[in-house]
């Protein structure tokens, strides 16, 4: 049965841990949509495990909607969330829905952008418009230089932030809200304080659901992975069977750990 923002809504409901993984091309899609992933992120994050660079931002919305395509076609369950790169949406309010309908009619079901209060506006704007939106808040890899680098964020006085960050986005219809590199403490009490489900990544086993980047939990990286990573290729004979251990681990609350956390 096909996943949507409806099927989210409910499993965080009823406590059902959500999975998401990313994936850039029609054979991993449908690996991962046969192994159960609740949605398929075509992450921005192509920049870096595809295309090699040393952040996201070189990604234009022509590659994300070319690799939008290529995932959708592999796919017959799984939500498929669709990436607004770097420079796509923070001009205007029309050039972040222009870009949006790109993506939709290359296949996604959702479009994530990056930003909480500063997107408020452009994400009421593009519910009203009848675009499924994803935010994403904490660290956010678009803004890498402006934060000086790949570090935690809503630590001591920043919490109160993050928080109102989350609760704008919800009351702008967002359906869901991405929450990276966040104190677990802190992610736990957002997701107690919203109605939309949060997805973690390094942010603590309390989050309705997690994702990670597909070459992190495989290995396959050649670059240091993240501390909030696991190599579920370890002890697996396929990558279908890593796939299927880490959609088994994320539902029973064995991944994460307090390993693949922050404080």
């Amino acid at each position: 049965m096909a996943v949507t923002v409806t099927t989210l809504k409910k499993m965080k409901s009823e406590g059902d841990k959500i999975t998401w993984l990313t994936a850039y091309d029609y054979s991993f899609a449908a690996l991962l949509d046969s192994a159960g992933i609740d949605a398929i992120l075509v992450g921005d994050s192509l920049g870096m495990v595809i295309q090699g660079h040393d952040t996201p931002v070189p990604v234009t919305i022509e590659q994300s909607a070319y690799h939008t395509e290529c995932v959708a076609r592999g796919v017959e369950n799984a939500m498929v969330v669709g990436d607004m790169p770097f420079g796509s949406y923070q001009v205007s309010k029309e050039q972040a829905y222009e870009n949006a309908v790109k993506l939709m009619q290359a296949g996604a079901h959702v479009i994530k952008l990056e930003g909480g209060e500063l997107q408020v506006e452009t994400i009421r704007f593009l519910v009203e418009r009848g675009v499924a939106v994803c935010a994403h808040i904490g660290l956010t890899p678009q803004s890498v230089h402006q934060l000086g680098g790949f570090k935690v964020q809503g630590r001591g006085a920043a919490a109160k932030r993050l928080l109102e960050d989350a609760i704008g986005v919800e009351r702008a219809g967002a359906c869901a809200v991405v929450l990276e590199a966040v104190p677990q403490k802190l992610a736990s009490d957002i997701t107690n304080k919203l109605t939309i489900p949060t997805i973690g990544i390094g942010a603590g086993a309390d989050c309705d659901g997690q994702v990670l980047v597909l070459q992190d939990m495989l290995g396959i990286y050649p670059k240091p992975s993240p501390k909030f990573s696991k190599n579920f290729m370890v002890g697996a004979e396929s990558v279908a069977e890593a796939v299927a251990n880490y959609v088994r681990d994320v539902k029973g609350g064995q991944f994460p750990t307090a390993d693949h956390a922050f404080d």
